[in-house]
């Protein structure tokens, strides 16, 4: 497949805060490239970088194999950006929004006609053409901001936290068309804080952190990168101390949390340990109403890779 995206050395600095730091990776054609990070790592400055939104220090930045640059306008018709805030246009209806958009890059009104319904089939905006943004749900006008980003048909997309705030229905809608859309022949960069998104929908996936590429591959690749092993979860009502401190005794090798009715056991080696741990808990005197296994999920491998304090 051939290379739509290439970062090489990318270095942004704020005085003394670098927060891009020698930054290099490629996205390949009808791929969906999941970024992700925690606040402050550096991926809203990589994609403004990258759309020339900002100067940065030092690198090279390629789409389409040509040199990315503020003026660059015959690169830029054939990206599309779709940001987290909405950015529609309140006195237009859904369509008139939608044509408004698409008109920015296809003059031909025949042609965009065609583009503009493409774009509400796939976001399932049928039923809402002559609404206005204010008659719509977070869900619908979510999708309206997705219909005018790509109603011109652009090879390359940005999503940066397109399902914020939207019902699963919504959620369930937006992906399989950001899905339908890379199998239609576009390449995406898609930012979330959902890892189940980017779990379902990404073919690849970055981490960064301190502007800093961390880890990378696919979802199964790097979940063999955590310590994780084996997660065991048991729903106990009701424990007491006394016999949480006499698991826990038992157990030293391994992390035991209860919360919320829930015991969770986090194994950092080999797997099903299910049924030593049915003896254990019978050996102690535990009742549960269910008990089930996981393996590693990219959470895990997002928490253990970033840490687990706060950021700003």
């Amino acid at each position: 497949m051939s290379v739509i995206l290439e970062v090489n050395g990318l270095t942004k600095e704020y005085k003394e805060l670098r927060a891009v730091d020698d930054l290099s990776f490629q996205l390949s054609e009808n791929e969906i490239l999941g970024l992700l990070g925690p606040n402050g790592s550096g991926k809203s400055t990589t994609m403004n970088c990258i759309l020339s939104l900002l100067k940065y220090n030092s690198g090279s930045i390629q789409i389409f194999g040509k040199e990315m640059s503020p003026s660059a306008y015959d690169i830029k018709k054939d990206i599309g950006v779709i940001f987290q805030d909405v950015a529609v246009f309140q006195e237009l209806t859904v369509y008139k929004n939608i044509d408004y958009f698409c008109g920015l890059y296809i003059r031909d009104k025949k042609q965009r006609k065609q583009y503009i319904e493409e774009a509400i089939e796939l976001t399932g905006l049928e039923d809402y053409k002559k609404f206005y943004p204010k008659q719509l749900s977070g869900g619908l006008l979510r999708r309206l901001n997705i219909a005018c980003g790509i109603a011109h048909k652009p090879k390359l997309l940005f999503f940066d936290e397109p399902t914020v705030a939207v019902d699963p229905q919504s959620r369930n809608n937006i992906l399989e068309g950001i899905e339908k859309l890379r199998d239609n022949g576009a390449s995406v960069i898609y930012t979330t804080h959902y890892m189940e998104e980017v779990e379902q929908i990404c073919d690849r996936i970055i981490i960064m952190d301190k502007g800093k590429i961390i880890a990378g591959g696919t979802s199964d690749s790097l979940k063999e990168l955590t310590k994780v092993k084996e997660k065991i979860i048991v729903e106990v009502p009701k424990l007491s101390e006394s016999k949480l401190d006499k698991l826990k005794e038992s157990q030293k090798d391994i992390d035991i949390v209860y919360q919320h009715g829930m015991l969770t056991f986090t194994y950092k080696d080999g797997s099903d340990h299910i049924t030593a741990l049915i003896d254990r808990l019978r050996d102690t005197g535990i009742r549960y109403t269910r008990i089930y296994s996981e393996r590693p999920t990219l959470n895990d491998v997002f928490l253990e890779l970033t840490g687990k304090e706060l950021r700003d």
